[in-house]
């Protein structure tokens, strides 16, 4: 697909030129100046389906390309791509080894975009993430060197490694998506994500994020171990006349720059939401407050993030507005981290989702 099909610059949503009766006029009404009204709320927006649909196209092509790179895992590949398309971050759990890194490093080779990598460590500092000035004697000014959070696409490997104060720097970059160093701000160029990672299974030297900062993700996602084919397609590809072990991704091509990726998340947002829709996910988070087995549920950044998560659930599979199903599918990552579960319920083993699931199962589903 061209580049033309994703135009760099954002038409202007000027409603006197997108309303058919200002274009070509009505031949049955004399006074052509009478002001037509506004469409309603739940109206499409002109050229949303051509808009769909080019962005449908994108998003296979990019699905492939990931799928030549990160084998067996295309539940994760969809969870990631949904919240780049609604511009939210991601923190992973999942044992070494999965291929979070290999994920980043191709999301970010196919439209182009810059990749960061950070191990985080016991002593890492905030201004090892995000930048410091440094004194030239020569010329006898401070200058700036901005740290690798300046990136499109930033892994935050082990997140939960480094002190509280380097966590909270991180996070406060991408909530503010701007970097303040010596007084000075400056601006991350979108698209940018975070995709952090955590180890489940080894917790000593570790500091847990604090609940508030959990909650700056748009999604938990959890990635298990490939199916056994797709494990054995994963080892022959990296044995087989290959030195070392990482994974090639040359294969991996480029579908679109970064101008098309961020008219693809200008798409998603205009993706239409009904009410009831809202409403629904509403319900939802509001049901995990009271619910037996969960001691705290999901603040009201948790229903806009399902919203959110929606939208990009619905571009992806091709279409302009959101359906029940969609909050469905997304529910689970968007607020799993999100409750806190009671004593008795950890001690039994029963995890976030199965009281999540629980929650879809009695809340009532809206009619669209």
């Amino acid at each position: 697909m061209s580049e033309s099909d994703f135009p760099t610059t954002p038409p202007q949503s000027t409603p006197s030129q997108s309303t058919p009766d200002q274009s070509t006029p009505d031949r049955s009404t004399p006074d052509q100046s009478t002001p037509q009204p506004a469409p309603p709320s739940t109206q499409q927006a002109p050229g949303l389906d051509a808009d769909v649909a080019r962005a449908g196209e994108q998003l296979d092509q990019l699905r492939a390309e990931l799928r030549k790179a990160v084998v067996g895992q295309d539940k994760v590949i969809d969870q990631v791509l949904c919240a780049f398309l609604a511009s939210g971050h991601v923190l992973v759990e999942g044992v070494p080894g999965l291929g979070k890194t290999l994920l980043v490093l191709s999301l970010a080779r196919t439209f182009g975009g810059t990749f960061g990598r950070v191990q985080f460590t016991p002593d890492l500092m905030p201004s090892d993430v995000t930048g410091h000035a440094i004194y030239h004697a020569t010329s006898g000014d401070f200058r700036i060197r901005k740290g690798p959070i300046f990136t499109n696409l930033l892994l935050a490997d082990e997140i939960n490694r480094a002190p509280a104060k380097t966590q909270a720097a991180l996070l406060e970059v991408m909530q503010e998506r701007q970097v303040s160093i010596e007084g000075h701000s400056y601006e991350l160029e979108p698209p940018f994500m975070t995709l952090a990672t955590q180890n489940p299974i080894e917790q000593d030297g570790t500091y847990p994020l604090p609940e508030a900062q959990l909650d700056r993700f748009l999604f938990k996602i959890e990635i298990d171990y490939p199916a056994e084919e797709h494990e054995f397609a994963i080892v022959e590809e990296v044995t087989v006349g290959r030195v070392g072990d990482s994974f090639n991704i040359d294969d991996v091509e480029q579908v679109m720059t970064i101008e098309q990726a961020r008219k693809l998340q200008q798409v998603c947002a205009k993706v239409r939401v009904d009410r009831r829709i809202v409403e629904y996910g509403v319900r939802l988070v509001r049901a995990t407050r009271g619910w037996p087995g969960i001691r705290a549920g999901a603040g009201p950044r948790g229903a806009i993030s399902i919203i959110r998560a929606a939208r990009a659930f619905a571009l992806l599979d091709g279409r302009d507005h959101v359906i029940p199903d969609d909050v469905k599918s997304v529910t689970l990552p968007a607020l799993r981290h999100r409750i806190l579960r009671t004593p008795e319920v950890e001690i039994d083993g029963i995890a976030p989702d199965d009281l999540l699931r629980d929650v879809l199962r009695k809340v009532e589903v809206p009619r669209t």
